[in-house]
């Protein structure tokens, strides 16, 4: 419904003088809604790098193909561009026997003497190391490699990945329902703690609606409170949030470089803004489910 500029100030005014009339109560909604936003702002965040995190290690599992040795070049080739024309294939690199010697000379270090005079009698095969999109695509795609004409071996680390598809299912699962969960807490907070405010007011109410006034009218000052309060507690929400995840990055990529959290701002622009949005509509919601339910009774 369409409200004319008087009314719109008259409902702002009455707001802003119910937030300063219950000051201590206005303080403690909008604590909720920092506490709940912040909580489920960090179990976001939990869930956002564990995902990452779980996408990197997908991103380093690798098929290694050992191929026969009377494989000809010829068939060599063409084994690779039928790999290559695999829509679950992501990258096909190509290792000849040759550079496989020098990368084992490469490891062993100082001990590469070991292996003088296995140039002319190299024992190591030709390889072919396949990443796929997913790693949930690895045991099927090596299964089915294994079979190929020409090749010798196929290995993947299966216990490795079978492990890391499990943690993925779970993480996944327990990140979805631990978001469902603190969100549903968090309307049952706010939606609490507006009804005190509205309790409070119940004469004043009852006083309006003997006046003749509408449910819309007694209702959006509640709204806009719950507006006011939901911004306010997402606004500090986010703050904190960022106030401890920047150096907890910061901290981390000093410490272990290896292990990185997600620092680019697309993606994280939109977290922070959603929580603010996710503020407000809590801050809505919760003012009319609770205006509602007055109103009805």
């Amino acid at each position: 419904m369409a409200l004319r500029p008087g009314t719109l100030l008259y409902h702002v005014r009455e707001a802003a003088c119910s937030i300063a009339r219950n000051s201590w109560l206005a303080l403690a909604s909008a604590g909720v809604v920092t506490v709940a936003l912040l909580i489920f702002g960090s179990s976001l965040l939990f869930v956002l790098n564990t995902h990452h995190v779980i996408r990197d290690i997908e991103s380093k599992v690798e098929i290694s193909i050992f191929l026969k040795s009377d494989v000809s070049p010829r068939d060599v080739g063409a084994l690779g561009a039928r790999l290559r024309q695999r829509p679950e294939v992501a990258d096909v690199r190509f290792i000849s026997k040759e550079e496989a010697l020098q990368i084992v000379k490469q490891d062993l270090g100082d001990k590469a003497d070991l292996l003088a005079g296995m140039e002319k009698d190299n024992p190591l095969p030709d390889t072919y190391r396949v990443r796929t999109h997913r790693a949930d695509q690895v045991p099927v795609l090596a299964a089915e490699l294994a079979a190929w004409p020409g090749v010798e071996q196929v290995r993947y680390g299966q216990e490795v990945v079978e492990r890391l598809l499990a943690v993925t299912r779970w993480a996944r699962l327990v990140g979805v329902g631990a978001m469902f969960f603190l969100a549903g807490a968090a309307v049952f907070l706010i939606a609490t703690t507006i009804r005190l405010s509205v309790y409070a007011r119940r004469r004043e109410i009852s006083i309006m609606k003997m006046l003749g006034a509408t449910n819309w009218f007694v209702r959006s000052p509640f709204l806009l409170e719950g507006v006011i309060l939901g911004l306010t507690g997402g606004l500090v929400a986010v703050g904190l949030t960022m106030a401890g995840y920047f150096p907890l990055v910061s901290v981390l990529e000093n410490a272990l470089p290896f292990f990185r959290l997600v620092s680019e701002r697309q993606v994280l622009l939109p977290v922070f803004g959603g929580l603010v949005l996710f503020g407000l509509l809590l801050g809505t919601l919760g003012s009319f489910i609770s205006v509602h339910r007055f109103l009805k009774v």
